[in-house]
């Protein structure tokens, strides 16, 4: 089952759990089927990496791995981290900010 998510590409949102708790960071992808969120610059982990061309580097690089979504919220152009909610108006869905009520 896919489940209905509030939190899409390209949100600023701020991790409120875990070992990066406190930072902030742009949503690369949204896997829905598991409930997870790739975000930029947060869940490093080192991994082995093979050459897979002539001109690619192997060796250990440092790439982002995914999180799960109950641990990100989302941030407000103010800065303020929010809860989203949705407003429907004449068949329109819009995502609007809990804190404020600013359309996101």
């Amino acid at each position: 089952m896919v489940a209905k998510y509030r939190i899409k590409k390209d949100d600023q949102v701020m991790v409120i759990a875990g070992k990066d708790k406190g930072k902030t960071g742009r949503v690369l992808r949204v896997d829905r089927n598991n409930g997870r969120v790739l975000v930029e610059g947060v869940n490093i982990a080192r991994k082995a990496m093979r050459k897979r061309r002539q001109e690619d580097r192997g060796g250990i690089m440092d790439i982002e791995m995914p999180i799960h979504i109950s641990n990100v919220m989302l941030v407000t152009k103010g800065g303020d981290r929010t809860r989203v909610g949705v407003n429907v108006e004449k068949g329109v869905r819009t995502r609007v900010a809990r804190k404020g009520g600013e359309a996101i």
